[in-house]
C-alpha cells in the first residue's frame, strides 16, 4: 500500500518520485515479481504526512490498485516510476510492517445506477460549460476525448475537474456512475461560479495527469 496526499482515481496515469526507504524497498520488492504481477495498492492521506517522522495518521479506505508500468532507478536509490490506475480497492485491514504498508483489499464493482445515461448528458453540458471558464484564464481540462460508457466517463470528468481532495475522494466513493455524475456537476457547477465571481485562476491547480480506459 502506499499512502498519497492526493487521490487517484481509475483510469488515470501518475508519475511518482520514490526517494523514501520503505517506498525504496517497495518497488524492489515489486521488480523482483513478474511484470503482470507489479500491483500495488494507492490511498489517499486523510491525516498526516507522505513523508517525515510524523509520517501517516490516518488514510482513505477507498483507494485505487495500479499497475507499475515504467521504472527509472537513479545511482542513489531513488526511482521515478509510472503507474496505471485499474479497479477501485476497499482497504479492509491494514498491517503496518517494519518497512512499507500491507493491506487486506477488496475490489469494488463499478455498477452504471439509475439514469446513468440521463446523467452522462447532463455531465457533457456542464463540462462543456466548464473547459469554457477554463479557457478564460488560458487553461484547459486536458481531456481530448469524451468516452461513451457512463462509467468510464465518470471517472475521466472526476480527473479534469479543479476539485479538493476531499471532493475527489467523495467521487471516487460513490455508490455508482449516476451518483458520481451527479456529484460532479454539483461540485463543478459551484466552481463556475466562483470562476465567474472572482476574475483570477482557481485556487487549486487543474489535474495534469492522463487518463487510459486500460
Amino acid at each position: 500500500m502506499f499512502p498519497l496526499s492526493s487521490v487517484v482515481l481509475p483510469g488515470q496515469t501518475i508519475a511518482l518520485h520514490i526517494f523514501e526507504d520503505r517506498y525504496r524497498e517497495l518497488v524492489t520488492h515489486l521488480l523482483r515479481l513478474p511484470e503482470t504481477q507489479r500491483r500495488f495498492g494507492i490511498v489517499s492521506i486523510r491525516e498526516g504526512y507522505e513523508v517525515g517522522d510524523a509520517g501517516v495518521q490516518s488514510i482513505h479506505r477507498v483507494g485505487v490498485e495500479v499497475r507499475l508500468t515504467d521504472v527509472t532507478e537513479h545511482e542513489d536509490g531513488r526511482y521515478d516510476v509510472t503507474v496505471e490506475a485499474g479497479s477501485r480497492i476497499r482497504l479492509d485491514a491494514g498491517v503496518t510492517s517494519e518497512s512499507f504498508m500491507w493491506g487486506h483489499v477488496t475490489e469494488l464493482d463499478e455498477p452504471v445506477g439509475d439514469d446513468a445515461d440521463l446523467e452522462a448528458d447532463r455531465a457533457h453540458a456542464i463540462f462543456d460549460a466548464y473547459r469554457t471558464e477554463l479557457n478564460r484564464f488560458r487553461l484547459d481540462a486536458s481531456v481530448e476525448a469524451l468516452p461513451n460508457d457512463p462509467v468510464e466517463l465518470s471517472y475521466v470528468l472526476a480527473s479534469s475537474a479543479v476539485l479538493t481532495l476531499p471532493d475527489r475522494q467523495e467521487l471516487l466513493e460513490a455508490d455508482d456512475a449516476a451518483s458520481r455524475l451527479r456529484s460532479y456537476r454539483a461540485l463543478v457547477r459551484d466552481e463556475i461560479a466562483a470562476m465567474r465571481a472572482v476574475p483570477s485562476l482557481p485556487a487549486v491547480d487543474v489535474a495534469r495527469t492522463s487518463w487510459s480506459p486500460n
